[in-house]
């Protein structure tokens, strides 16, 4: 029964966690709207989430659209459709590959950052300082990064699109022989607006799953530079599996028949 006994307690483990990251989301969105603020807090965390992110996102969308306009102009030689290549370009970096990868780099970058820090606020008892100063950490560390990470996502997906969508062009004209006004023309033919704005919600969502994610896993750190280091390890692999998780669902949502 020894096997049995143990997947019982894994279960119940990763039930309790589950259970425990639902009430601190839920705890955050609650207090997000009620003072007190911390204003400069916030934009620190704007710049360090949103702004010092987006050259990895770049780089990320621009040689991931590089690389699917290869792709598809492989597949599509096949069948002689290779005049899908901008379209397809287009519509995969919108919908799915520039939310999702810039969400996955985000998380592999900020959420790392945030519970190493917050880790290490616990383990040196600077949040227990804050209790003592009648400071509420959740307000003064967790909603503005939250809320920061929320609001940047969105515009790191748009710029991440563009880019991504820029990688693909300069691939089809330099690489595959296509005329620049055409390629141009069918990109932004089919691209509707839709499909920018879905991948957009996901972006918000994702920053928001990242941000909490970090968070988290800092408060609950164990202590030493052993709590730390899992603690995360932890925010990165859950943000990371939780953004596809909710990719999946938002893409059932958006686009299933």
């Amino acid at each position: 029964m020894n096997p049995l006994a143990a997947l019982g307690r894994g279960t119940l483990d990763i039930l309790a966690t589950i259970g425990q990251i639902a009430l601190y989301a839920f705890e955050t969105v609650s207090h997000l709207l009620r003072p007190p603020f911390y204003p400069r807090e916030f934009l620190h965390q704007l710049v360090a989430i949103g702004w010092l992110s987006l050259p990895v996102v770049g780089l990320t969308t621009l040689f991931t659209g590089g690389a699917l306009a290869l792709q598809i102009y492989a597949g599509g030689a096949r069948f002689n459709a290779e005049t899908v290549v901008p379209s397809i370009v287009a519509i995969g970096i919108a919908r799915e590959l520039g939310p999702v990868l810039a969400g996955l780099m985000v998380a592999g970058r900020v959420a790392a950052s945030i519970a190493a820090e917050i880790g290490t606020m616990k383990v040196t008892e600077q949040i227990d300082a804050l209790t003592t100063l009648s400071t509420n950490p959740m307000k003064y560390l967790t909603v503005p990064r939250v809320l920061a990470a929320t609001l940047t996502m969105p515009l790191l997906v748009g710029i991440g699109d563009a880019i991504g969508i820029m990688g693909g062009y300069l691939v089809g004209i330099w690489r595959l022989d296509f005329n620049a006004a055409n390629y141009m023309t069918n990109t932004v033919q089919f691209l509707e607006t839709w499909d920018v704005v879905s991948g957009l919600i996901k972006a918000a969502m994702f920053g928001f799953i990242v941000a909490t994610m970090g968070c988290f896993h800092g408060m609950n750190s164990g202590r030493g530079a052993q709590g730390v280091g899992r603690a995360t390890t932890q925010a990165v692999v859950s943000a990371s599996i939780l953004i596809l998780a909710a990719n999946y669902v938002l893409t059932e949502v958006f686009f299933a028949a």
